[in-house]
């Protein structure tokens, strides 16, 4: 992954540092003098992109020394010293905000997949996430999404066939927008599953005799998706999906579906709360 996000990196610093540097840090500290800073949770959660937070100072100076005390994946409290950082003052402050803007947001995603993942425990529900990730970033959104607990639903639109209301609209129906997908992937000599959303009992009951392999519910209410478990007889894999809160999931998850996806893990990305102060 890190061949990946060395790029994110250079192009992150490109943009704060511009052509004329960091002027601040320029004018006011020397190139000689050295220090300390101190990375610390200011809130409970679970920690992740630590490596990338890393590499962000170790591309502007790669003389800098990192102690660290947490690895991706622990449980930080209020209060928790999670690395150290040593070396040159004038680096460690150009660095500092992008190097934070990238682990605070990928520890807000973990922490929110936590969260949907402790909810719906006890249930047999895995909560995946969906493509709506900051675009440029999605590798890391969903690295982040499978440090909380989550899993990672298609990567992109090349991975998968996900047959959705566009389609079928396009299509004339459901059943020909799922030959259509048949016939390319058959053509093709595509391994990729084929998912078809729908959002009636109707829909429903015209994808069951279909060959496809999972079918995402949408938006639809826990009654009407306790029907479709019933009909369904764990022919076909089933996903909720739509306006899925902290506070819904475990009610959909005791209908028995299989999955359930929540864009709100990277769309409504709520940073974790973690500074670095100079000592």
């Amino acid at each position: 992954m890190k061949m990946i996000y060395i790029p994110m990196i250079k192009n992150a610093l490109k943009e704060d540092l511009g052509k004329n540097g960091d002027i601040t840090t320029d004018s006011i500290i020397s190139e000689k003098q050295k220090g300390k800073a101190v990375l610390k949770a200011k809130s409970e959660g679970i920690l992740c992109g630590l490596a990338v937070f890393e590499d962000t100072f170790f591309y502007v100076d790669k003389d800098i020394k990192i102690e660290t005390f947490f690895k991706d994946g622990d449980r930080l409290e209020k209060g928790d010293i999670i690395a150290v950082i040593k070396g040159k003052l004038n680096s460690i402050l150009k660095a500092e905000r992008t190097a934070l803007n990238f682990i605070q947001r990928m520890s807000g995603i973990s922490t929110s997949a936590y969260q949907f993942v402790r909810a719906v425990e006890g249930t047999k529900t895995k909560i995946l996430d969906t493509r709506k990730t900051l675009p440029g970033f999605r590798v890391l959104d969903k690295y982040a999404v499978k440090t909380g607990g989550a899993e990672n639903h298609r990567m992109g639109l090349f991975d998968m066939f996900l047959i959705k209301d566009n389609h079928i609209a396009a299509a004339g129906s459901v059943t020909k927008a799922v030959e259509r997908a048949l016939k390319y992937k058959k053509e093709n000599k595509l391994k990729a599953i084929i998912e078809v959303e729908i959002k009636n009992l109707a829909e429903f009951k015209e994808v069951l005799g279909l060959d496809v392999d999972w079918v995402m519910l949408d938006n639809m209410k826990a009654e009407e998706i306790k029907k479709c478990v019933m009909l369904n007889k764990g022919r076909k894999k089933l996903e909720v999906s739509g306006n899925v809160t902290l506070d819904t999931v475990r009610k959909l998850a005791l209908t028995g579906v299989d999955y359930i996806s929540s864009g709100s893990l990277t769309h409504s990305v709520k940073a974790l709360d973690l500074s670095l102060l100079v000592e």
